[in-house]
């Protein structure tokens, strides 16, 4: 039976998105990582523009020497001869061509210097070039594919299998597809073509990872191999792509999952690692709720599923944390349960009326809109225990203390003031 097999595409698209980037060596370093946890490809950059290219061949080189395991290099460049020439003479073996295929593109974005006909030339040209100038594998895309007419979507992908293409890029450019839609399209399309088949899919609508999972069943259910495009924490352009670790838990904990297979050695252990790396490279903060790495993807508040995850974890965990590389109980969530003790005992506190301890905040500066529980301590370790003792400081006298920025500072200082002219107007 066909297998799905995972191409990252974090190195490339994700790179490419507004207001985040990474460093070459940061990028080497997710390489590394991707191989360790068994993911088939990279594409791993732009091999055809000039800043990119002394980390291609470094990254290549790397590879031969095994830093890398047996995970493929391979960069992504333009259906157009001349970028294939440029991106081939750093060494790379493995490309993915691309080229749009919608009309909305052909007449909105090459505007009368393409048309059908001249986007499958150019296309071929590109392929044909590839192939024999050395390329070991070539994948096409076709941009656009989800609004792409379904007769000329046929008729590009039968000609870049004729060509010598080794897959073709269903892209979900505008992240605009359906669960239903798009196995139903690449079902037909794998029926149709009997070439292995891409899956990119945006998540412009949230539907990225629910999206990438069913065009993969639809290409294995079809007779192929279906190979899903990922990111790390599903970062991307726009609302981002389908996320790496999600569609490999869709894949082997979903239900009725059972008779599709991974193809590629996937290593879980390294999820929670690469997650936090990518999170700190990027500077974009994980989400609690994030699938298998977020902070509260193991963590039971309400009473009835703390008790029924006591009593087995399958009650209301379908993983274990710890196939994802994640201690049950390291410092970060040693601390967390500190803290959830401490809130506990303040609410008994106040809930039986009783005196919350002198050194802890006082109820009126708990209270102060945009005050948090972690914060109103901090300041009551240093003297500022009620709202009135806040109104009194500067911003210059809670410079200091950890996680204030001036502008937070300011607000928090502005709102217990509020207090002392409310005060005012009723004398």
């Amino acid at each position: 039976m066909p297998k799905i097999h995972f191409v990252d595409v974090t190195n490339r698209d994700t790179v490419q998105a507004s207001r985040i980037k990474l460093a070459k060596l940061q990028k080497t370093m997710l390489n590394c990582y991707l191989a360790q946890m068994g993911i088939h490809q990279s594409e791993f950059a732009f091999p055809c523009t000039r800043h990119e290219q002394n980390y291609v061949r470094a990254n290549l080189q790397l590879r031969e020497l095994g830093a890398m395991g047996g995970m493929v290099l391979e960069g992504w460049c333009r259906a157009i001869v001349s970028d294939v020439s440029t991106a081939m003479r750093t060494g790379v073996k493995n490309l993915n061509i691309s080229i749009s295929t919608s009309d909305q593109m052909i007449r909105h974005k090459f505007r009368g210097k393409l048309d059908r006909e001249m986007i499958i030339h150019e296309m071929t040209e590109s392929v044909v070039y590839a192939k024999q100038h050395g390329a070991e594998t070539v994948g096409v895309n076709a941009e656009d594919a989800s609004r792409t007419d379904m007769g000329y979507l046929i008729e590009f992908a039968q000609a870049a299998k004729q060509a010598g293409a080794d897959r073709i890029r269903y892209c979900d450019t505008l992240g605009c597809e359906n669960p239903l839609g798009i196995y139903n399209r690449v079902k037909e399309l794998a029926e149709r073509v009997k070439i292995p088949i891409e899956q990119h899919c945006h998540n412009d609508i949230g539907l990225a990872v629910a999206n990438s999972v069913m065009g993969a069943k639809g290409a294995v259910d079809g007779g192929v191999d279906a190979y899903i495009n990922t990111s790390v924490n599903g970062l991307g352009e726009r609302a981002g792509q389908a996320d790496l670790l999600s569609c490999i838990l869709a894949i082997k904990f979903g239900r009725d999952m059972e008779g599709y297979e991974i193809g590629d050695p996937i290593n879980l252990s390294v999820a929670h690692k690469l997650s936090n790396y990518v999170s700190h490279s990027f500077g974009v903060p994980i989400p609690i709720n994030q699938p298998g790495v977020g902070a509260n993807a193991f963590a039971h508040e309400a009473g009835i599923h703390a008790d029924g995850a006591l009593k087995d974890r399958r009650n209301y965990e379908l993983y274990d944390c710890e196939l994802l590389g994640i201690e049950e109980f390291d410092e970060g969530i040693v601390e967390e349960l500190r803290n959830r003790a401490r809130d506990v005992l303040l609410t008994q506190a106040i809930a039986s009326e009783e005196k919350v301890d002198a050194s802890g905040p006082a109820d009126d500066l708990l209270a102060i809109t945009g005050m948090d529980k972690e914060l109103a301590y901090e300041l009551a370790a240093r003297g500022i225990r009620t709202r009135d003792e806040l109104a009194d400081q500067s911003l210059d006298e809670l410079e200091a203390v950890p996680g204030l920025d001036p502008e937070r500072a300011g607000q928090l200082i502005m709102a217990a003031r509020a207090h002392w002219f409310e005060n005012a107007g009723q004398a």
